[in-house]
């Protein structure tokens, strides 16, 4: 029988492809059809896709609410129809409301951005509105109007600022919640500050423990890159060594007895070969399982 192809990627996606290129280009590589990612990037933008191969997909729930850092330049100047580069321009800049904003009013446009806030997505967004994308019904000609969302931004870091005489460019690194839009953010600073924004440029360098330094090119994907489930499940969960038989249990749907261990988050349940066997809730001293992880042989 063929060995199942299974464990989790990490690659760092360039410009211009989807994420479904790379999860194609994946699945050519792997010689497998089941792959999924956790988190979609436009094809605009770069940076860490986090993908999960056969059964490892399991664990890419557990992926997509993690908080995330992005590296982007803002040009303020003009909104743009997707509030990114690749959209029409809404205005052109008025140098005089460009000359108007000075650094302690960008820094304090800035802080109206960060922490917890109201934001309403770009209508260019994978959001379902009545069960088609939202930027679906925006490129066939639909007004579409999105509710605002609670996201966290945690940090909005300027890195730079350039000033020319028909923009105002602003590199910073943002420390964000799941389903925070950067592209939003691009727009409400341009508004806030009566010059008008859109994105030029995005880099996903984090999500969650996880680092692009530790992504794979998308020329290098090979089965030898494949990360184990249990590897990335110890960075995000608590332990527990299990032997076979209660990896045999849980196998089964079995509850554990586990009096000693505390109440709380999920646990990672990683058997003696160093494969993850299930995520376990625990309640009372019981472990039951939320997600088991079919396994192969040890070698």
């Amino acid at each position: 029988m063929e060995a199942v192809t299974a464990g989790m990627l990490f690659v760092d996606k360039p410009h211009g492809l989807t994420s479904h290129d790379v999860v194609a280009r994946s699945r050519r590589a792997l010689n497998t059809r089941k792959i999924g990612h956790a988190g979609t990037l436009d094809p605009m933008a770069t940076g860490l896709l986090t993908l999960g191969v056969g059964p490892s997909t399991r664990l890419l729930t557990y992926l997509v609410g993690l908080d995330k850092t992005y590296e982007t330049t803002i040009r303020l100047g003009h909104g743009t129809t997707t509030d990114d580069a690749e959209g029409e321009p809404l205005s052109t800049p008025d140098p005089a409301a460009l000359e108007a904003v000075t650094d302690e009013h960008l820094a304090a446009g800035i802080r109206a951005l960060t922490g917890d806030i109201e934001q309403v997505p770009s209508a260019v967004s994978a959001i379902k509105v009545d069960g088609r994308r939202a930027y679906d019904r925006v490129r066939a000609g639909e007004e579409v109007e999105l509710a605002s969302r609670r996201v966290t931004v945690a940090a909005f870091d300027v890195l730079a600022v350039r000033r020319h005489p028909d923009a105002i460019e602003v590199e910073a690194r943002i420390d964000c919640s799941s389903g925070t839009y950067i592209r939003a953010l691009a727009r409400d600073l341009g508004t806030a500050l009566g010059t008008g924004g859109h994105l030029t440029a995005l880099r996903r360098t984090r999500v969650g423990p996880f680092s692009v330094d530790r992504a794979v090119a998308v020329d290098d994907i090979d089965a030898a890159r494949l990360e184990p489930a249990a590897t990335v499940a110890a960075e995000l969960f608590p332990v527990l060594r299990v032997d076979a038989d209660q990896a045999r249990d849980l196998g089964h749907g079995k509850v554990l007895a586990l009096p000693q261990h505390p109440d709380g988050e999920p646990v990672a349940a990683i058997d003696a070969h160093d494969r993850l066997v299930a995520l376990i809730a625990v309640r009372g001293g019981s472990g039951r399982t939320l997600v088991g992880f079919p396994q192969e042989a040890p070698a």
